[in-house]
């Protein structure tokens, strides 16, 4: 069977930054204009005021201090609070592949290789722009790539499903090269207008190319093992699909953006991550002592020190559990392969780590690589 690797990887990060202190003001600003406009109904209890947010709130909270976003101007207009992200026309490349093809043109030269070279784009992310045609298959079309593309939704564990699928095909010799792209505009599906969530998410795009370890044509890392898992859960959920109905589109329905029962999401999620990891560890005849890396989903520092601790059975060294979370924020599927990207050029030959993922759904996929 062909051994397959991850040969390449790149991000691409929007230049707009929004700090928590510039997103606390526009918020605060927001709750002080809709507090006034509602005064009266506040005061006979029939509505709640919007309590003020704060950037420690948000760092106590999350770990996050800043986050890219793709517009900037948009998010902290306080009569707006939400990206202004006009539609393009059909015959310039979409938002989505724009940013991907940055990703993937970073992976491509780190890996050696051109866009023809490559016969499988895989775009892996918890958004689409569109259903059809296929994003994917526009991306396949601006790197010049041959062979087949699809696009993939397993919300914030996209990106392991797409590697797991990519490195399935790579041992079956159905492909030679495979991207798996994921470009995240988490900027706009959140609500920006809620206290409990308006800092989580960033925007980015990341990339990994996928080919036989024979073919490498440098340093890369071996794909030892995938494993993916879901169990279904409402606790996170987005309604905003293209099914929504004429009527809805003239409400401001709460529901069609990013929603999660937080507490139930720790409570339910943490135990089957590490017991996820464990398990695949376990399986592969690998023990956590051998782990130099743990590139996971960075969804909340808090619950990444929790995993960490549960799979290496102690709390984590400096640089061992990168955490990429206080500068890009959430930036779902693409969190982990932004830790594996900037966290694994330093690893020696022989050494060993896991990318994991994790969120709605629910679902968790893990990879096994070692340095080669």
């Amino acid at each position: 069977m062909i051994q397959p690797a991850i040969t390449g990887s790149g991000v691409f990060t929007p230049q707009s930054v929004i700090t928590n202190d510039e997103l606390v003001a526009a918020f605060n600003a927001y709750a002080d204009k809709t507090n006034a406009e509602n005064a009266d109904a506040i005061a006979v209890g029939d509505t709640e005021a919007i309590a003020h947010s704060s950037s420690d709130f948000i760092v106590s909270a999350s770990g996050i201090e800043q986050r890219y976003v793709m517009n900037k101007s948009g998010v902290l207009d306080p009569d707006r609070m939400y990206p202004d992200l006009p539609p393009r026309a059909d015959d310039v490349p979409s938002i989505m592949a724009e940013m991907a093809v940055d990703a993937i043109s970073k992976a491509l030269a780190k890996a050696g290789r051109g866009g023809a070279e490559v016969d499988l784009v895989i775009c892996a992310a918890s958004n689409l722009e569109r259903a059809y045609p296929a994003v994917a298959v526009e991306i396949q079309s601006l790197i010049g790539a041959g062979g087949f593309a699809f696009d993939m939704n397993v919300a914030c564990s996209s990106a392991t499903f797409g590697i797991q699928a990519a490195a399935d095909m790579v041992r079956a010799g159905s492909v030679k090269c495979a991207i798996v792209v994921n470009p995240e505009i988490c900027s706009a599906h959140l609500e920006w207008r809620d206290r409990d969530c308006h800092f989580i998410f960033g925007d980015v795009a990341t990339a990994v190319v996928i080919e036989p370890a024979i073919n490498a044509n440098g340093a890369h890392f071996i794909i030892h093992g995938t494993r993916c898992a879901t169990e279904f859960s409402n606790n996170i959920r987005n309604n905003n699909g293209f099914l929504r109905r004429a009527h809805d589109q003239m409400e401001d329905r709460r529901d069609m953006q990013f929603m999660q029962n937080g507490r139930k999401v720790f409570k339910e999620v943490l135990p089957m991550v590490s017991g996820h990891i464990t398990g695949h560890l376990k399986d592969e005849g690998w023990s956590a002592d051998s782990l130099t890396r743990v590139w996971l989903h960075q969804a909340n520092k808090t619950m990444n020190d929790f995993i960490g601790k549960k799979v290496l059975g102690r709390s984590p060294e400096p640089g061992e559990q990168p955490n990429i979370l206080q500068d890009y924020a959430n930036t779902s599927s693409a969190g982990s392969i932004i830790a594996f990207s900037k966290h694994s050029d330093d690893m020696a030959s022989g050494e060993r780590g896991v990318i994991c993922s994790f969120g709605a759904g629910y679902s968790v996929g893990s990879v096994l690589v070692e340095r080669a």
